[in-house]
């Protein structure tokens, strides 16, 4: 498992297990990013429309073609992310996706009360830890239409909230260490006394 780049990230990506057929990969990072259509409506996505909403948001974006199905992985705040499609309306177009970024926790359990505190505080993205796993994710919809533009800002949208879910772990964190030291120090001085 690759460690994070950040030494203060407590977290790391966890690879997702493709099939036994070997995956071809081609790689976006050195084509520009196409302007979005302005004006009509989408019913569907693609992997082509939804790579050039990732390249809007300032992300490279990298296409993995396995058993007739096209992955997009990425990244935000260094770490990576992949498109998961939901139901298709036809071959390769889709009515839904979410965005999934699963995260392995190292070096332990999350503090008590963390995603609780997440779910609290924020809108549109979800976390949930599936035992030494957490996954973040959002859902983007375009049953009833959406425009480009809509698309390419709910991609923003998501990788902002990237950043904020991992600056939430380190001030909660940060907060619980804390508040542990304060009862450490409260109860050794009851006990002296």
């Amino acid at each position: 498992m690759p460690r994070c780049k950040k030494s203060t990230d407590r977290f790391c990506n966890a690879t997702i297990p493709f099939t036994d057929k070997e995956p071809t990969v081609s790689t976006n990072e050195s084509t520009p990013a196409t302007p979005l259509p302005t004006g009509e409506l989408l019913f569907s996505m693609n992997a082509d429309l939804v790579a050039e909403a990732i390249k809007a948001s300032g992300c490279a974006v990298t296409a993995v073609h396995d058993n007739g199905l096209v992955r997009l992985h990425s990244a935000s705040q260094g770490i990576g992310f992949q498109v998961m499609w939901g139901n298709a309306l036809r071959e390769g177009e889709y009515v839904d996706l979410t965005l999934s970024c699963p995260l392995r926790v190292q070096g332990g359990t999350l503090p008590e009360g963390l995603l609780g505190e997440w779910h609290r505080s924020k809108r549109f993205v979800r976390a949930s830890q599936h035992g030494d796993f957490v996954v973040l994710e959002m859902d983007v919809l375009a049953a009833g239409g959406i425009t480009p533009q809509h698309l390419a800002m709910m991609v923003q949208l998501w990788s902002q909230m990237m950043g904020q879910f991992f600056q939430h772990v380190r001030t909660y964190a940060a907060q619980a260490g804390a508040q542990q030291a304060a009862q450490s120090t409260q109860q050794e001085a009851t006990a002296e006394a």
